[in-house]
Order: C-alpha cells, then structure tokens, then sequence
C-alpha cells in the first residue's frame, strides 16, 4: 500500500518533485565539482614540488644561512690569455659556482641516515656554470697626412694616423649542472624526471665522466645521445636525456656527484640532503631531530615549500578552499531550505487528500511517513542528477585543463638562491629571478566524492520530508471536511 499511494502520488505531481529534484542536483553538483577541482590544485602544487624535490622525497637538508650574512660569495672572475699571433682567435672561460655558495660536509649525510624516522638520505650538489666565450679583434693603425711633424702626442716621431676597428666581443652563457649519487637512483631531483632517450645512471659510474641532459636543455644545444658536453675543460658523454614531469627540471646537466665535486672544487661536499621519513605522520618529528642533534642545518618539508608557491594556481586553491567551498555550502543549504519548503506547501496544498485519509483510520505516523518516503525518493532522484551533473562538470574542466601558473620565489644574489636552491628552501638551485611553472589543472572525481553526494541526497530528502511531515502530522480530519464542496 505504501509503495502504490507512493508511486501514484509522485506520477500525479511529477513537476512539483522535478523542481525539488533539481535544486538538490543543482547543490550536489556544485558540491561535486569544487571538490574535485580542489583535489586537482592540491595534486597540481604536489607536481610543482616534485620538481623541486623530486619524487618520494619527505624533506630536505640545507646549511644554515650566517647569521646577518647573505651567503653570497665573491663575484665570479674570468681570465682570458694574450695572444702572440695576428689572427683573431675565440676564447672561452668557464666560472663553476656551488648554488648558494653553502655546502654541507658529506659525512652529514650518514648522520641524517642515522636519525629515528629516517628511512633513507642522499646527497646533491648544485653547481651553476658561467661561460663567456667571444673575441678579441686587434685595432690597425691608419696613417694619415694630418700636420704635426713632431709626431703628435706621442713625442717627436711617433707616427701620424689613428687606430680604427678592434675591440671584443663575448657571449655569456649560464646554466645548471647538478651532481647526483648515481647509487641511490629512487631519492633525488632526478626523481622527478623520466629518461625519454639512452639511459640513466648505473652505480658503478660514480665517478665517470658522463652525464645525464635536460630534455628542453638537449633542444637547446642540440644534443642528444652519444653528444659531448665540455665543463671547465673536461668532456663529458651523454648517455641520457631526462624529461621533467612538471615541466621544469631541477637542472640541466646531471653528473655523478664525485665528478660535480671536483668542478665545483668542493671535495666531500654537498649543497643539499634529500630526505625520506619511514612514516609521513613523522615527518614533522625527524625534522625536529634532525634540527636538534644537528647544528648548522636548516630542515625543510615540504609544506614549507608549499607556502612559497604563488601566482595562478596558489591563488585558484586558495579560492577553491576557502570560496568555492562556502559558496557551495550556501547553495547547498539554500537547496535544502527550498526543497523543505516546497515539499511543506505542497503539503499544505493537500489538506483535503490527508484530513480525509485520517478520516479513514490513517495515523499522523502514516502520514509523515508517507510524505517523508516522497521527499526521500525526490532526494533520491536529485541526487542521481546532481552526481550525473557533478560528473560532466568535472570532465569538462579536466578535457579543457586550463593552464595555472605556479611562481617559485628565488633567492637573491648573483649567482643563485639562498643556500639550497630557489629562497633558500631546499630544492636544487635554479636561477636568481623567480621560477614560473605551468601546470594543466584537472578535476577527478573519486568515490569519497561519490559517496558524499549521496549522503547529501540522502539528508536533503530527509530535511525536505522533515518539513512535510511536521506539517502533515498537525493536520485534522475536520480541516478536509471544511474544504469538502
């Protein structure tokens, strides 16, 4: 009987429970797609930290900036040879500069290892490379038959004329190489990359001159594998060409560490320490231990890095967070109220149907539950619409996958970031200025958002019938028979 009256009843106001239906989907959806969209900032700021720290790195390890000091070294200097000879001859000249100009001892990274929470530590050194190279052209001297027959300024028979032409021309070049240990392959910037072409490192290369390239670095200088790359004098073979998840790769030229130690003339040390905790609740614990049993160092997770990340998509999270989400709750609420009220006037709009089942023997009980089960089956219905509406939604945003930029701050100085990479956070240096990253945002939807929907469903039929039914149980059998013609 009450799955009959049931049916018969919504058949009969079919658009009365399409315009509640609607406004549950309406709320739901929005519900859905916020969700997802935050869920897709917070995997695109993980991209952009991966590139900085590379895959399945918890934390990382830097020298401590000197007190009131900027941890900047001298300015680089380039010494270029006089040439003999008459012909114009190219020279170049390479500046190896450490990132940051702050190193830590190599032994420090066995006592990280040794901390409680550390599942695994590796050293990295980060060298910025400066190349002028050009020419110098020699100037010629043209006679002239001006006056001055003592000579002219240069004393009594210097000859007349003036020197034309000559001068120097010079380019300069800078880029990043980074000095990885090639026998720990699974912690590291490199982490972050996938070798497209040749191969990676093997552990017996650990001081072997070749070196891994930057996909983007490669087309630049047109490299590929089997090419060689000189540094400071040393030629080095490219066995592999490694491409950035992220887009932005930690370096250009990755080398085992011994041979970017000996360029850099940094003999045992490193720029940074790459960290994995044995559990990501205790993150915030080793980097207290870490900090406390070793002097001079400065630890940073990565949530620390996440607050230097501006621009676009910093500024799209914090909307979808912290708007997005309340206006969702808004409409949400707003849904439910309407819902509760046009299920109470319909009811209301019912008088006649209900006093006279009351007359009949119905109980108030039977009533509420009659209007309760049709706000619930509305609910229902909404919440299938608002999930199918949530759905397209969000593959919409994730087929268009807008373009989000992510600003990592750098440091200041000439050469480099503060001690470890960009604003002295850790990663492997990059440039002075600050790092712009694009990434492409995307919105998916998991089943934690599924079920929430229906739960949402679920309590809007509930809210609705809660309504009608407080409204159908104050009812009287004698309020219909006033209504009777």
């Amino acid at each position: 009987m009450f799955f009959t009256y049931l049916r018969r009843e919504l058949r009969r106001r079919r658009k009365a429970a399409l315009v509640v239906a609607s406004g549950l989907a309406l709320g739901i959806a929005l519900v859905i797609v916020v969700d997802s969209v935050s869920s897709g900032m917070g995997k695109a700021q993980d991209k952009v930290l991966q590139s900085l720290y590379g895959l399945g790195t918890d934390m990382t390890v830097t020298k401590a900036a000197p007190a009131g000091g900027t941890g900047q070294g001298e300015r680089p200097r380039f010494q270029f040879d006089a040439k003999d000879s008459d012909s114009d001859e190219e020279q170049s000249s390479d500046r190896v500069m450490v990132q940051g100009f702050q190193t830590l001892a190599a032994s420090t990274v066995g006592k990280v290892s040794d901390q409680d929470g550390v599942a695994d530590a590796v050293g990295g050194l980060s060298l910025q490379v400066l190349k002028v190279s050009g020419e110098f052209t020699r100037g010629r001297l043209q006679q002239g038959g001006g006056e001055g027959g003592q000579g002219g300024p240069g004393g009594q028979g210097a000859p007349q004329g003036e020197v034309q032409g000559g001068g120097a021309s010079f380019d300069v070049n800078s880029y990043s190489v980074y000095g990885t240990d090639v026998t720990e392959p699974d912690l590291g910037p490199l982490t972050s990359s996938k070798i497209t072409s040749g191969r990676a490192f093997k552990a017996s290369e650990t001081d072997a001159k070749v070196a891994v390239a930057d996909s983007s670095y490669a087309k630049e200088k047109k490299l590929k594998t089997g090419s060689t790359v000189t540094v400071k004098g040393t030629k080095y073979k490219v066995i592999g060409i490694a491409t950035a998840d992220s887009g932005d790769a930690a370096a250009d030229l990755y080398l085992p560490l011994k041979q970017a130690q000996t360029l850099g003339d940094v003999k045992n040390k490193v720029t940074t320490i790459y960290v994995k905790a044995t559990d990501s609740q205790r993150i915030d614990s080793v980097k207290s231990a870490i900090q406390k049993n070793i002097s001079g160092t400065t630890v940073t997770t990565s949530a620390d890095l996440a607050d230097t990340v501006s621009g676009s998509l910093s500024t799209a999270s914090s909307l979808a967070t912290s708007v997005g989400r309340w206006l969702s709750v808004v409409v949400l609420i707003a849904a439910f109220l309407v819902a509760g009220l046009l299920t109470s006037s319909a009811v209301s709009r019912r008088v006649r149907e209900f006093g006279t089942l009351k007359a009949l023997g119905w109980t108030s009980g039977r009533v509420t539950r009659q209007v309760v089960g049709e706000a619930m089956v509305n609910g229902l219905v909404g919440g299938v619409l608002g999930i199918a509406l949530g759905l397209v939604g969000a593959y919409v945003v994730t087929a268009v996958s807008p373009s989000l930029q992510a600003q990592l701050g750098g440091g200041s100085g000439d050469s480099g970031g503060g001690p470890g990479g960009p604003g002295g956070m850790g990663g492997p240096g990059r440039q002075t200025a600050a790092k712009t990253l694009e990434v492409a945002l995307t919105a998916p939807v998991s089943l934690t958002t599924i079920a929430l929907a229906v739960l949402l469903a679920v309590a809007g039929g509930l809210v609705a019938g809660g309504f009608g039914g407080w409204r159908a149980s104050r009812l009287r059998p004698a309020d219909a028979l006033r209504r009777v013609e």
